[in-house]
């Protein structure tokens, strides 16, 4: 079943009032402060005794491995493994490991119903997959997100997304049917009920005594209401008995999450609120919060999303997928070329460069990824050269000043998002005693932009090398960075060789 098709339906038979510039509340998100600012200029020629350029570095083309980007195999989807597990064809730790090695990937995802992390009040009983998705991950060099479904139409009227223990003590509404689904008539449960906030308290203080602030966590998407957490019913109604309660209780809920994840980014959806829950409330709280935003879609996006995606502060990343097309089989009629000879898929991968995308999700069929990267490369090497944040020094001036030694800073960013965090630079000499540094203002350089900083080293440094070294701080949560430039780094650093105060090739004025 494609997922859209319920968006699609709901927004069509639902009105949706225009929403009021700033419905995101983007322009209120407030900033992360940093309490080690470096100067960023401007650097007047007044503040200059002389200087010489020692370092312009130039983009690399491919791949560079960062926390805050990437592309993201699925180890697990709302329907559950790959299809060939499905069909006993494959063993989940195959078909795990299948998406792991694949030499794109960046991000295993796990998209799981509740039951699939407890079966009973007081502990995590984790489904398989979780531990052979973090095996994976340590083997591979690779990062994990993860979203828990409070409820999926995946698997009703079968079983619900709640555990079962659950599901006797909170009440169930009727909201209908859907004859695209066979007639099957859904349930959802009230969400405000005091047994389900209290084994939703409870989950999530048991997923993040586990995992917040674990290194290979990358990011964790909001529970959120209705199908799949998306914040949507499609065209069927919500269980609550007025709109005022479902905002109150999903503003609450959307609370108790940013509170409970203390290190880990937290993703919102930009859903619209056709199922009248609050989502534009929470998509405000959650901004504000500092949460990352997510979309289910690209092309067939509202113009609303994608407003609010490609209009994000810069220190928020943006997660997108493609809803419609993710098996990737290079073989199905929809995946024909257009007049420009450009493929269906490869018209949503490219778009979501558009919107200044930091990730790029591809589902679980590693047979059709594998393919299809091999027949129609040229989409994947655009996101892989151009996706999320990609930040190179491209100048380095050595200056003289007062005495000391200055290095002054022009860092540019290839990619098509800004630096979802703050970046903080170091100037650092081999043998350890030189540590000069900080934290650039959050978001910058903001995509295909540059931004300056100075490195001032103690008057009494007599080394002739140092390295520039960057790491990513979200949260409050620090991570090493690689530099995304042509120059060799070691162990993501870019090593300098200063100028000699006495070379004949340093410049005075003008």
């Amino acid at each position: 079943m494609k997922r859209r098709d319920f968006v699609k339906a709901g927004a069509a038979l639902a009105a949706v009032p225009a929403m009021p510039a700033g419905r995101s509340g983007a322009a209120e998100a407030p900033a992360p402060q940093a309490a080690d600012r470096l100067d960023q200029g401007p650097f007047t020629i007044d503040q200059d005794e002389g200087w010489y350029t020692i370092e312009a570095a130039t983009p690399v083309a491919g791949p560079v491995r960062n926390f805050g980007l990437g592309l993201v195999g699925y180890t697990w989807e709302e329907n559950g493994p790959a299809l060939a597990v499905r069909r006993g064809e494959q063993t989940l730790a195959q078909a795990v490991e299948a998406i792991a090695a694949l030499p794109f990937v960046d991000v295993l995802y796990i998209r799981c119903d509740w039951r699939d992390v407890q079966s009973r009040p007081g502990r995590l009983d984790l489904s398989p997959v979780w531990d052979l998705t973090f095996d994976a991950a340590r083997r591979h060099g690779l990062r994990v997100g993860f979203r828990v479904q409070l409820s999926s139409p995946e698997i009703q009227p079968d079983k619900l997304s709640l555990p079962d223990f659950l599901k006797e003590k909170v009440p169930l509404v009727p909201i209908g049917a859907l004859s695209r689904r066979g007639g099957a008539r859904f349930v959802e449960p009230r969400y405000d009920h005091p047994e389900f906030q209290r084994a939703f308290r409870e989950l999530n203080e048991l997923l993040a005594a586990r995992l917040d602030g674990d290194a290979l966590v990358e990011f964790v998407d909001l529970m959120m209401y209705g199908f799949w957490g998306e914040g949507h019913t499609s065209n069927l109604p919500s269980p609550f008995p007025d709109p005022a309660l479902a905002e109150r209780t999903f503003l609450e809920m959307t609370r108790r999450q940013m509170e409970t994840w203390k290190k880990t980014p937290l993703v919102v959806n930009t859903q619209p609120d056709i199922s009248r829950v609050g989502n534009d409330a929470v998509l405000a709280l959650a901004m504000r919060g500092g949460c990352w935003l997510r979309s289910d879609s690209v092309i067939l996006d509202e113009p609303i999303q994608i407003e609010e995606l490609s209009g994000r502060p810069a220190w928020l990343a943006a997660v997108m997928e493609d809803g419609y097309f993710r098996p990737y089989d290079p073989s199905a009629k929809s995946h024909s070329v257009d007049s420009a000879g450009v493929s269906v898929i490869d018209k949503t991968m490219l778009h979501a460069l558009d919107v200044g995308a930091n990730y790029w999700s591809l589902w679980t069929e590693a047979g059709n990824l594998a393919r299809y990267h091999e027949q129609h490369p040229d989409a994947f090497h655009a996101l892989q050269s151009r996706l999320g944040w990609r930040v190179r020094p491209a100048w380095v001036w050595q200056r003289k000043r007062r005495g000391a030694t200055e290095l002054v800073v022009a860092f540019a960013n290839d990619g098509v998002a800004g630096v979802p965090g703050t970046l903080r630079v170091f100037v650092e000499s081999p043998d350890g005693p030189l540590r000069v540094g900080g934290s650039l203002d959050p978001g910058h350089p903001l995509a295909g932009r540059l931004r300056q900083a100075s490195f001032i080293l103690p008057r009494d440094f007599r080394g002739d090398t140092v390295s520039l070294r960057a790491e990513i701080e979200v949260k409050g949560v620090r991570r090493p960075a690689r530099w995304a430039c042509a120059q060799a780094t070691s162990n993501g650093t870019l090593t300098l060789k200063l100028k000699a105060s006495d070379d004949p090739a340093w410049r005075k004025g003008i």
